[in-house]
């Protein structure tokens, strides 16, 4: 008899997560105004929330805590984190920052100006919401089998290859200051973007001499899904694979609180002197010297070990497969999921699951608000309040799929938690047809209003 399979680490500390009672949670939610962000934890039961710094550390990583060095400039444990993003990455210069939007929002200072287009793939929220506070445009360049969710394709994160030369030959080369490749591709659902797809990307961009940046926050997760599923990567080690796939780009950007495994952190990683000499500058000015960026020398150090860990097979297996054990339990039921399963999370279908309730009553929020009060789950909504509005007309953006993203994080529940999600879904999938109505928004934010949006039932 083959033996099954077993997570590759043991536990040595536990942390107590509370029950409630559905009446609890239905009074608890209407005082956050029917958004989820507003709860605070001890009211939520398994946190999907987010996988970005919600991950459990390492021992080894803990114990890098204990020797970090808190010097203001040339801190050793920078050296150790800049030595381990050259060697995985392979990019010659090196800015910590705080964390992933704070990336962006350096590097965009530097390069990105107004009436600038920024093609990519299915930006996500704090990139396009970045690009659009600086009055330029984010232009979506994905494969269009990413937007059928019942669609098995390998790599759904892909750009479209033609869809991004149509932008090159639309607008100036001067008028796109880069291409953002998410790897893996958040909004279109945790899906990979392919070896094939970065090379035929870059060759393009080096055509119409525009540089190529990665969105890297689960760069290891995307290596795993290419080690699996395309041809001649299958011996290849993710620590070999990942670099490959950075080698065709120019620089990236890192939230490290993903696949660096720490629970804060990023940093921007280039290859050019002239443009990490411009970031330079606003990281000094945003985040702190540029031996620090805003990290404790500690947080810096359990990176470096995180950043290693993270890039091992072992790990990458036990994490992207305990996702899809979910999804697939999911498929089983008959809920209506993107599929192929994505690295990081679950995504919902909300179209299909709640089609009576109208879009523009936020049929998406409608469904996570629902699974927080049968379960005690917290999702987050990735549809049309997170699409925002046109930043011209003040409309509401309509996206083609309205999503309930699950986030599950690193190393930190256990299959019995996966097994409790999916028979909560099962249950409100079977009495879906008695959802009618959703929400209105009473109180929003002009930018990245989902954070902090107001809701009210119809």
């Amino acid at each position: 008899m083959e033996l099954p399979y077993a997570e590759p680490y043991k536990i040595k500390m536990v942390e107590s997560i509370n029950r409630s009672t559905k009446e609890q949670r239905l009074k608890w939610i209407k005082k956050a105004n029917y958004n989820l962000f507003n709860l605070t934890s001890d009211k939520v039961f398994i946190d999907l929330l987010t996988d970005s710094g919600t991950g459990a550390m390492s021992d080894k990583q803990w114990a890098e805590m204990m020797i970090g060095d808190e010097s203001y400039a040339g801190s050793s444990s920078f050296l150790k984190l800049k030595k381990t993003v050259k060697k995985i990455t392979g990019f010659k210069y090196f800015l910590p920052t705080h964390q992933g939007r704070a990336a962006e929002n350096v590097l965009f200072s530097a390069l990105v100006k107004e009436g600038d287009i920024v093609p990519g793939n299915s930006h996500f929220d704090t990139t396009k919401g970045h690009i659009e506070f600086r009055k330029a445009t984010a232009i979506d360049c994905t494969i269009d089998e990413a937007f059928d969710t019942s669609k098995i394709h390998p790599f759904k994160g892909n750009i479209d290859i033609q869809k991004l030369k149509s932008v090159f030959k639309k607008y100036p080369a001067k008028k796109i200051p880069l291409v953002i490749l998410t790897i893996t591709c958040n909004s279109s659902g945790g899906q990979p973007v392919s070896v094939q797809n970065v090379k035929e990307v870059s060759k393009l961009c080096k055509q119409y001499n525009v540089p190529l940046f990665f969105d890297s926050a689960r760069f290891a997760e995307n290596a795993y899904f290419i080690k699996k599923r395309e041809k001649g990567y299958e011996s290849k080690t993710i620590k070999e694979i990942a670099k490959e796939v950075f080698s065709y780009g120019d620089g990236m950007t890192m939230s490290a609180k993903k696949d660096g495994l720490v629970n804060m952190g990023g940093f921007i990683a280039l290859n050019s002197k002239e443009i990490f000499k411009q970031a330079t500058v606003f990281n000094i000015m945003f985040e702190g010297f540029i031996t620090y960026g805003g990290m404790n020398g500690r947080d810096m150090g359990a990176l470096a070990i995180g950043l290693d860990e993270a890039t091992e097979f072992n790990y990458l297996e036990s994490r992207v497969e305990q996702v899809a054990y979910l999804g697939n339990k999911l498929v089983e039921f008959g809920v209506p999921v993107q599929q192929p399963i994505g690295g990081h999370a679950i995504f919902l279908d909300a179209n299909k699951f709640v089609p009576n309730i109208p879009r523009e009553e936020y049929r998406a929020q409608a469904l996570a608000i629902e699974i927080y009060v049968v379960g005690g789950i917290r999702g987050v909504e990735i549809g049309t309040v997170l699409a925002d509005r046109d930043p011209i007309t003040r409309e509401n953006r309509y996206p083609e799929l309205e999503l309930v993203r699950l986030a599950v994080p690193r190393r930190t529940y256990s299959n019995n938690h996966m097994d409790y999600i999916a028979v909560a879904l099962k249950n409100i999938y079977d009495t879906r047809n008695e959802a009618k109505t959703g929400y209105v928004i009473t109180e929003e934010a002009p930018i990245m209003r989902h954070f902090t949006t107001k809701f009210k039932k119809v």
